[in-house]
């Protein structure tokens, strides 16, 4: 009995034997076809994302392959190595989807670490400001939205009254968000009610935004993200709340109020002053003055030679 089944069990490790040979057998066939392929056609082999991952995925062979790619357009920062690629423990910094090449610039250094600064482009800043259900356009924006950002704040003055007296600027226009709360993830489109937004702006924005805070209250205005003509602000004040008023900035100067339903000016007449009176010129030569009644004239005489 005990014969048997040590004969048993050689012919099943010779069975497993056999089976990881032909298997290795086949998917180095299969590699090597691949790479053969890939030199006839003048192709390159690169990496690229063997499933969709978001912000933060950890890579390794379970999500990378290598995949044939035109040789004349591998892109910059392309992998053509899985090893190379997940070494160090690297993650996505970006959402990539199946089939997308893997790029130095979509994945953390060899030190793991997703984080936000790695995402941000040369010359721009994160910038988180309070939002809330209202201000945050009822949950609905999300990273990877463009907002324009509103400061609703007292009009300057020492006889407003600061409680009714406001007025609207548009301070940052089309500004990427980055996160909701701590929600980096563009994939993630579910409307949610948050307490901050982080924004992708300039210095000068970043500096606006952190004024605003201070004096008003700050609102965010979803845009379509392929709208990017921006300059178009205006200074909304409580006047300019009637229909028809409509308040314009000019590029080149100061705000001017335009009323579209204001009836047509009357001409009012203006009064004119009287000529101012002139003094009496004085004789030059001797009068004599003839008395006739009541009345005096006074006549110039001549003199003789």
């Amino acid at each position: 009995m005990q014969r048997r089944n040590l004969i048993l069990l050689g012919v099943a490790l010779v069975l497993g034997l056999v089976a990881v040979f032909i298997a290795n057998a086949y998917f180095g066939g299969v590699e090597e076809r691949q790479e053969r392929i890939a030199q006839e056609q003048q192709l390159s082999r690169i990496v690229v994302a063997n499933q969709d991952m978001s912000f933060g995925t950890p890579l390794g062979e379970q999500n990378l392959r290598l995949a044939n790619w035109p040789a004349g357009s591998v892109p910059v920062g392309a992998f053509t190595s899985v090893e190379d690629a997940a070494r160090g423990g690297r993650v996505a910094l970006r959402p990539m989807v199946v089939g997308e090449p893997v790029l130095a610039s979509k994945i953390s250094g060899v030190d793991g670490r997703a984080t936000l600064s790695a995402n941000l482009p040369k010359g721009k800043l994160a910038f988180s400001i309070p939002i809330t259900e209202v201000s945050g356009v009822g949950g609905f924006v999300r990273p990877g939205d463009r907002v324009d950002v509103l400061l609703t704040r007292p009009i300057p003055g020492e006889s407003t009254n600061s409680s009714t007296d406001k007025m609207t600027d548009v301070i940052v226009e089309a500004a990427a968000v980055l996160g909701i709360d701590q929600v980096a993830d563009e994939k993630n489109t579910q409307a949610v009610v948050a307490k901050t937004a982080t924004l992708e702006v300039t210095t000068i924005e970043a500096q606006k935004l952190a004024l605003g805070i201070q004096l008003g209250t700050l609102s965010l205005a979803l845009r379509n993200v392929a709208d990017g003509q921006t300059g178009a602000q205006a200074t909304v004040l409580p006047r300019n709340l009637s229909a028809g008023s409509v308040f314009l900035r000019p590029s080149g100067g100061a705000a001017t109020r335009r009323t579209a339903s204001a009836a047509p000016r009357r001409s009012v007449p203006t009064r004119q002053s009287a000529p101012a009176a002139t003094a009496p010129t004085r004789p030059t030569s001797p009068t004599m003055t003839i008395i006739r009644g009541s009345e005096a004239s006074e006549y110039e005489v001549s003199r003789g030679v």
